[in-house]
């Protein structure tokens, strides 16, 4: 299916609603998709389709004037089911997804552990593609050749650097994705299910490596369908369902809130 927003650009205005304290704001935002009803293989039959009138789209709103304040330094929970508008939000966090009407406010650098290795070119070495992923960081090639080394070693895959990354186990593209995206010093890291990912080796050291970026003070925006994960991880959390936040505060509460609301 072939998904596109209807978008505004985001709006961060000097003395915006960003007062000092706040690493992440969302006012009043709202996200809608459109998405053709019938099944297209190929661009071409899409455009043949398209221009001969055949083609039918639908909208849907994946958020609903959602209102969310994430401070610095906190580790905040994202919770709900599946479909629920978590990933939406993270990408208009992660500045990759503008709103359709609202606002949105992010201080300092955004590190997105969206998926693992999405950003990386199967075609490309891991070698490259560390550099590649750098850029899209904001770093020089310069300073990335510095963290090579450190990103290379966490990662464990020193042998199979100068190798295209479609050779790559699914473990070896989640370790890879992960070293680079956290070896940033990023002053907010966003986590969507990667402490599920890999073996439990992994899985310990991707769990140190977020625990010392949390030390060092950065802001994480935590996106898990483990509740002991959510509970052990932050103070707060947030609720989505269907696109609309249910409720914000207490993560224990919320996550009692969302226990109660999945009861038949």
């Amino acid at each position: 299916m072939n998904l596109r927003t209807e978008s505004n650009p985001i709006v961060a205005p000097p003395g915006s609603l960003l007062s000092g304290q706040e690493a992440i704001c969302l006012e009043k935002v709202s996200v809608r998709y459109t998405a053709p009803n019938e099944r297209v293989g190929t661009l071409k039959e899409y455009i043949i389709r398209r221009l001969q009138g055949e083609i039918h789209h639908e909208s849907f709103w994946a958020l609903h004037d959602v209102d969310l304040t994430v401070y610095q330094g906190e580790t905040f929970g994202l919770i709900g089911h599946n479909g629920a508008g978590k990933s939406t939000l993270l990408k208009l966090v992660a500045r990759v997804l503008r709103p359709t009407s609202g606002r949105v406010w992010v201080r300092g650098r955004v590190a997105p552990l969206l998926e693992i290795g999405a950003g990386f070119h199967p075609e490309l070495s891991g070698r490259e593609n560390v550099f590649l992923n750098g850029a899209m960081l904001g770093f020089t090639r310069k300073e990335m050749a510095k963290k090579f080394d450190g990103i290379v070693e966490f990662a464990d895959i020193a042998n199979f650097i100068e190798a295209p990354i479609r050779t790559y186990s699914t473990g070896m593209w989640a370790r890879l994705g992960f070293a680079v995206a956290t070896d940033v010093d990023p002053d907010i890291l966003i986590v969507d299910e990667t402490l599920s990912v890999g073996d439990e080796e992994f899985q310990r050291k991707s769990s140190a490596r977020i625990q010392t970026i949390r030390e060092r003070g950065a802001t994480i925006l935590l996106v898990s369908h483990n509740m002991t994960v959510i509970e052990q991880m932050c103070k707060r959390a947030a609720w989505l369902d269907h696109g609309r936040v249910q409720t914000v505060g207490n993560a224990m509460d919320v996550i009692n809130s969302y226990r109660k609301g999945q009861q038949p």
